[in-house]
């Protein structure tokens, strides 16, 4: 193993009264500890263009970044074969996501000087057959190492990984519903759809992992619109659980339930249908699993309210307005003076309605979790709530009592429909 750190030996002054010697010796140490920190960035860059020039494969992890950059937390550098011709592929890791870039041999010298000297402080390479080092200070200081591996370790410059879905690309659905070509290629406007698809099979899963599989379970899906989603979790529940399975997607509009209905009698779907119905107008008595998606402002407490008095197992909701309570909002208190900005109110009122609607979900015994459904990159309606059916928790309403008297909201949409059981029809979106 070869170690080299710096700064190394001193050069020892004569001391004497004289400033002007010291000062002499202070820049000397100065110069020379520049100098060895150079001359160990200069190794490393100087490998990488080495293994650039002789098209070897090697990868490189970057970590500790720099004050001045801010956003990516990691970046991976590797070599990969695209079209049988040699490229760099350079992963950008983000707090919420990771962005990918190509970069040809001509290209990648640059990117690794940027990469060493403004973004990132330590680097580590890994060829076959060793493991070099490079950590720098931010005072200046660089340690540079390098080791020899025991055994020859491949690099994998396979560039197409397949990623492990629940929906993959194939299915003919995808092309039906207009998401994907003749060819099965999802097209790149539907990139972000098909993301969120496979995400909401993910959650679905993890939701109903508890529900026996030699039953038939039932769902019903409200405000089903293109009916992406709903396909997605028929086809999974279907063909990949091999569970059997009921759903009903209801929408409003004429024109999506019959391309919904139809798409699924072309699949073969034979336990899910649609129909056009206002999400008033459904009966979800029997149903183990409620799902509202994007329903508008109150009509997601209607569907909540619905899965609730039915006894539902599962209930699913990503909200999508929250008119109801921002309109019905006077705080008068501590934050009054940052919630006259609209927009502030705006996101407040978004915090309030759902978390209210947890906490009501929790005082009728569910078990709820809030979060985040896909990264906002990919979509705004990004927020999930799930509940599970469990034990009532008998301080929910007091606290929702507390929420409401503190931020001045004369009633909660969901409250007023759990404490009554009937609902004004004229609050009503179409959905």
């Amino acid at each position: 193993m070869e170690c080299v750190n710096t700064p190394t030996k001193e050069l020892r002054p004569t001391f004497t009264s004289s400033n002007q010697n010291i000062c002499l010796y202070l820049s000397i140490n100065v110069l020379k500890s520049m100098s060895d920190s150079s001359q160990n960035k200069l190794k490393f860059t100087q490998k990488t263009d080495r293994l650039i020039s002789d098209a070897a494969s090697f990868k490189i992890t970057f970590s500790k970044p720099k004050h001045q950059n801010k956003e990516v937390i990691n970046c991976y550098l590797r070599t990969v074969m695209i079209k049988n011709q040699l490229q760099y592929s350079i992963t950008n890791r983000y707090k919420t996501r990771d962005e990918v870039k190509n970069y040809s041999a001509g290209q990648l010298p640059d990117v690794i000087d940027h990469l060493l000297g403004n973004m990132f402080y330590n680097a580590v390479l890994f060829t076959e057959t060793e493991e070099v080092t490079l950590m720098q200070s931010k005072k200046g200081k660089t340690t540079y190492f390098q080791k020899n591996l025991v055994e020859n370790t491949p690099i994998n410059t396979a560039h197409d990984h397949q990623k492990s879905r629940p929906i993959p690309e194939k299915q003919t659905w995808l092309q039906v519903l207009g998401l994907a070509d003749k060819e099965g290629k999802i097209f790149d406007k539907s990139q972000d759809k098909f993301r969120q698809i496979n995400k909401y099979i993910e959650i679905t899963d993890h939701l109903i992992k508890d529900f026996p599989q030699d039953q038939i379970i039932t769902i019903v899906d409200m405000g089903s619109g293109k009916g992406y989603l709903t396909f997605a979790l028929y086809d999974h529940l279907a063909n990949n659980k091999k569970m059997r399975c009921k759903i009903t997607g209801y929408d409003v509009k004429e024109d999506m339930v019959t391309l919904c209905y139809n798409a699924a009698i072309k699949e073969g779907f034979v336990g899910l249908t649609f129909q056009q119905k206002n999400i008033d107008q459904v009966n979800v008595a029997g149903a183990d699993m409620v799902i509202a998606l994007h329903a508008c402002d109150v009509a997601t407490d209607i569907a909540i309210a619905k899965g609730i008095q039915a006894g539902a197992r599962y209930i699913m909701a990503s909200p999508c307005c929250h008119k109801q309570v921002r309109n019905s909002m006077t705080p008068v208190n501590v934050l009054s003076p940052i919630l006259s900005h609209g927009i502030l109110a705006e996101r407040q009122a978004e915090i309030l309605t759902d978390g209210i609607r947890a906490l009501l979900m929790e005082a009728h015994g569910y078990r709820t979790q809030v979060f985040e459904f896909v990264s906002t990159e990919h979509t705004s309606k990004n927020l999930m709530i799930t509940g599970v059916k469990g034990d009532p928790d008998p301080k929910a309403k007091e606290k929702v009592t507390q929420l409401k008297e503190f931020f001045g909201l004369k009633y909660h949409y969901l409250e007023k429909i759990l404490d009554t059981g009937v609902f004004d029809i004229a609050d009503v979106p179409l959905v």
